[in-house]
């Protein structure tokens, strides 16, 4: 499915994104690897059992990274020059190995853009969520 253009945006509009997505143990060992993020909460399983969440956790930038992905297909492939901006993220719940991710979005802001009359800039409120729902 291809991404929508400006005009196809209206704010007020909600995607509940069908693909789905489980996070596997390498994901997050990989990832934490390739951004030499070290902490042990992601990557020592020993470690990790004796924190509150008795595991390892998932790294919270490849959560973020994945819940923004989930949403291409649907929003912006083809269709988007950049993302301009993350505004505010915020991750209220740990996410664990073989946990399945989910994505909705939502159209907060749209207006033409002062530098590029041409173009227009969208402002997205994604949200990431559990197969249980959980946020």
């Amino acid at each position: 499915m291809a991404g929508k253009y400006f005009e196809e945006l209206e704010v007020g509009m909600k995607f509940r994104h069908s693909a789905g997505r489980t996070i596997t143990e390498m994901d997050n060992v990989l990832f934490s690897s390739l951004t030499m993020n070290t902490q042990p909460l992601h990557v020592n399983e020993e470690f990790a059992a004796g924190t509150e969440f008795g595991q390892r956790i998932v790294n919270g930038i490849f959560t973020l990274g994945l819940v923004v992905g989930l949403t291409v297909s649907d929003i912006s492939e083809g269709t988007i020059i950049a993302n301009l901006s993350y505004d505010k993220v915020t991750h209220p719940h740990p996410t664990f190995h073989n946990d399945t991710i989910y994505a909705e979005t939502e159209v907060l802001e749209k207006r033409v853009s002062k530098s590029r009359p041409n173009a227009g800039i969208v402002k997205f409120r994604h949200l990431g969520k559990k197969s249980d729902g959980t946020v």
